[in-house]
């Protein structure tokens, strides 16, 4: 009940909105260049991540090889880097007041998915 709590505070207060509108123009943008599909994809699964973070973490995909790593630095040149940015950014911004701490943990926890999201996967925290 604590993380639907937080996670509908998160929508409201925490900038998840505004972070996954970020993340839903990266998608775009990589949709309409055909040969960055999969940045997309990957973007469109860290929008969703970033609209629900609490109760959920990132963690490596198995399989994932040294395609993933070689795309990821592709990744971090055309959107990873501002991505990441906005979330310190707004982590640093949350933190300020004691009752956004937890929100901008959630931001912190977010900036690596945001600089290297390919050979990862979003699943439920234990």
């Amino acid at each position: 009940m604590i993380r639907f709590v937080l996670n509908v505070l998160w929508l409201v207060f925490g900038g998840g909105l505004v972070l996954a509108a970020g993340y839903g123009i990266a998608a775009l943008i990589c949709f309409a260049l055909v040969v960055t599909s999969p940045f997309g994809v990957a973007s469109l699964r860290l929008a969703l991540y970033s609209l629900w973070p609490f109760g959920r973490t990132v963690v490596p995909k198995p399989g994932a090889g040294i395609a993933s790593g070689l795309a990821n630095v592709l990744w971090v040149v055309l959107a990873g880097w501002w991505l990441a940015l906005s979330h310190i950014l707004a982590g640093i911004a949350l933190c300020v007041t004691v009752i956004g701490i937890p929100f901008g943990i959630a931001n912190f926890k977010l900036v690596p998915a945001a600089l290297w999201p390919l050979g990862r996967e979003v699943i439920d925290a234990p």
